[in-house]
């Protein structure tokens, strides 16, 4: 039972000025998202990490580095295209005002399983993506670490939406009801009978608590706490 703990990025100036950046290039955290990733990385600083995994895009290996540099001993970042932002086309580099004056902008928002963006990928086909890259590499960190691995994968806002939607057995349609901020923490937890969501979109707070437990505390179960549980240790 692994556990990843998704990161957002933080905060970009594409983001302070409303463009939706995408897959552009050269893109990076501005002065607000760079204490932004540092709160991050001292937030997981008491966490015992098993690897760390990020989009190959600037913004998120921005995040990672930070969150990688206050590990003991400092953990190397690992990049997934698999995480990557979707695909957004000709959208990309565009004013959000702008495109939402487009025909598509309803459909994004109330029927996201059947837009496609001009040019790009569909929110279906990024959301198949980005869980199923998940999943693999949380399998992977539990067959390397055990089955107390804990983890951390930075991806973006619209990606990170649809794994929590995936995991709360959501349909896609109903993935715009979730917020994701810049820099946020979110943690999901697999096991062969269901995906526990732990926590979600959080700014604040100490995570030792996910540092797996030692052999001589309670393993944890795949059964649902009936009545809520005692919570963690």
């Amino acid at each position: 039972m692994a556990t990843v703990i998704l990161l957002r990025h933080g905060r970009t100036t594409a983001n302070a000025t409303g463009v939706l950046a995408g897959r552009s290039k050269g893109v990076h955290l501005d002065d607000v998202g760079r204490p932004q990733a540092e709160r991050a990385g001292d937030r997981l600083g008491a966490v015992r990490l098993a690897g760390i995994v990020s989009s190959p895009l600037e913004r998120c290996r921005e995040t990672a580095a930070a969150v990688a540099a206050r590990q003991a001993p400092p953990l190397k970042v690992r990049t997934e295209r698999g995480l990557l932002e979707c695909d957004y086309g000709d959208w990309t580099g565009r004013a959000l005002k702008d495109v939402a004056k487009e025909k598509i902008w309803g459909t994004v928002q109330r029927q996201p399983s059947a837009a496609a963006f001009p040019g790009g990928e569909t929110l279906a086909a990024m959301s198949a993506r980005v869980t199923a890259a998940v999943r693999r590499i949380d399998g992977e960190m539990e067959a390397e670490h055990g089955p107390g691995a804990v983890w951390v994968a930075v991806s973006h806002g619209d990606p990170i939406k649809a794994m929590v939607a995936d995991a709360l057995g959501l349909h896609l349609d109903q993935f715009q009801r979730i917020v994701v901020d810049p820099a946020s923490i979110t943690v999901i937890r697999y096991t062969a009978d269901r995906p526990f969501v732990l926590a979600t979109n959080t700014h604040e707070g100490d995570l030792g608590w996910l540092t797996p437990p030692s052999k001589t505390r309670r393993r944890r179960t795949t059964d649902a706490a009936v009545g809520g549980g005692a919570g963690p240790e």
